[in-house]
């Protein structure tokens, strides 16, 4: 138990620079009892009746031994004792403010934004300690280059929605480079049944720097990520939830570029919340070669004339 506590009283003196992320598939509440997979995110606002602030988001994932040779992972943590995977993914994120059918900039609400990035990753387990250690890099663009513009309208035509006309006034094309390091301890586990971790999550980087401290938990048929696998059932039902709150260092999404200052509208840095909280549930369904997953996340407001914001989405799956 002390060791429990000096880890967590680490985690919280260290963590000072997001874990208010919009694609998360690093929590262990999220594992996939396998080293060969595929995974599919979709994000959208749509889920919770809502089109503003993070309006849609996806990633496919894929996990396989061989990209232990991917040469961006001498960027990576490397404990001893560890089980290891390795992976890439494609992530592509959007935003836009309230009225995104007006061709007006919206002063006192959200730019429009949009990223998309390669992302290479990194998942250390230690079975013994019951611990939990990522690592991510991820490299791409914010702008127009990300083509959040195309992909919105061609959606809204599709569904008969309103056309938005505001992408002309979006973040500017800048660079992304960002790097996430992410500590997750098991404080308790009852049977396959229900398990509770502490959780920190920190980014650098120009797309986001920030940090945070909190806590998730699993309720229902489970298999522990921090579990040996000879001990693991192949059929898993579960309920989860996590909590934590996030100090904001830098939001590109918000604030523009670091490089390219000149986006048409960004809130300034005065106005940025610089202390956030965020509250992810959702249910999961494993079965030995299927993953499938609902979740819905509610986070505070992240500027000044923000409004809190809410969205779900679904993860679908396979191993092989």
């Amino acid at each position: 138990m002390t060791n429990k506590c000096l880890i967590i009283l680490v985690v919280l003196f260290i963590s000072n620079s997001l874990f208010s992320q919009k694609i998360d598939n690093l929590s262990s509440f999220r594992d996939v009892e396998n080293d060969h997979y595929f995974r599919f995110n979709y994000d959208n606002d749509f889920f919770s009746s809502s089109d503003k602030n993070y309006t849609q988001g996806y990633s496919f994932e894929l996990v396989l031994p061989v990209l232990e040779k991917n040469p961006i992972n001498i960027l990576f943590l490397k404990p001893k004792n560890y089980q290891s995977k390795f992976g890439l993914a494609i992530e592509h994120i959007g935003f836009t403010p309230d009225d995104y059918g007006s061709e007006e900039i919206q002063f006192g609400d959200r730019p429009f934004a949009a990223a998309i990035y390669l992302k290479s990753f990194v998942i250390n387990t230690n079975t013994l300690s019951k611990r939990r250690l990522t690592s991510s890099f991820n490299v791409g663009i914010i702008g127009p280059g990300a083509f959040g513009k195309e992909m919105q309208v061609e959606i809204h035509k599709a569904t008969g929605n309103e056309i938005p006309l505001g992408w002309k006034h979006q973040i500017k094309n800048d660079i992304v480079l960002n790097y996430e390091v992410g500590l997750e301890q098991q404080l308790y586990k009852y049977r396959q049944y229900f398990s509770i971790q502490a959780q920190s999550n920190a980014k650098l980087g120009t797309l986001f720097t920030n940090a945070s401290l909190g806590f998730n938990g699993s309720l229902g048929i489970i298999n522990s990520a921090f579990s040996s696998e000879a001990k693991k059932d192949k059929f898993q039902l579960y309920f989860y939830s996590q909590i934590f709150g996030s100090v904001v260092g830098y939001d590109a999404t918000l604030q523009g570029g670091l490089i390219t200052t000149d986006s048409p509208y960004t809130i300034a840095t005065n106005d940025i919340k610089r202390f956030t909280g965020q509250y992810t549930y959702g249910f999961v369904l494993q079965t030995k070669g299927f993953y499938a997953e609902y979740t819905r996340t509610l986070i505070t407001r992240e500027f000044s004339r923000g409004d809190p914001a809410k969205w779900g989405g679904f993860k679908l799956g396979f191993t092989f």
